[in-house]
């Protein structure tokens, strides 16, 4: 069982996967700090000094100072800005990805054509014959088995 499953790990695209997660999910923890860390403080900055991820409806009726005060006391809160920062940050990872599979699929070689298949002929006659004729209709000879 171990030399089988050795065996599956060690298959290319097993390998292949594994190393396209993990690069995804450093690339997506990039991707997250750019968003959050860069870009949305000067646009919150630009829409009047709004810090989107404290953006949040509170449920409770209780008033609370902050974001992170309501977390903390447990408070049912609605993080909508938390929402749009991921949203954000999904739109920057697809639109990344986007770009590299064009990128790939630009300096890819188009994929060769399959070599035509050879026409099935007569043993006998040497006539081409369709691939489930048992007779041959040029000599007549059974060509069932062969």
């Amino acid at each position: 069982m171990f030399e089988e499953f050795k065996k599956f790990i060690m298959r290319g695209n097993v390998v292949d996967m594994a190393t396209g997660v993990i690069i995804g999910a450093a690339f997506g923890k990039i991707v997250s700090s750019f968003t959050s860390d860069i870009l949305m403080p000067p646009l919150g900055l630009m829409l009047g000094k709004i810090d989107f991820s404290n953006l949040y409806i509170n449920l409770s009726g209780v008033e609370y100072e902050s974001y992170a005060a309501a977390k903390e006391a447990g408070a049912p809160i609605i993080a909508y800005g938390a929402f749009l920062n991921t949203c954000l940050d999904f739109l920057i990872m697809a639109t990344a990805i986007f770009i590299l599979i064009k990128w790939v699929n630009k300096i890819m070689p188009p994929p060769k054509p399959a070599p035509a298949k050879e026409p099935r002929k007569c043993p006998y006659c040497k006539e081409v014959v369709a691939d489930d004729a048992t007779k041959c209709s040029h000599c007549a000879s059974d060509i069932a088995g062969k």
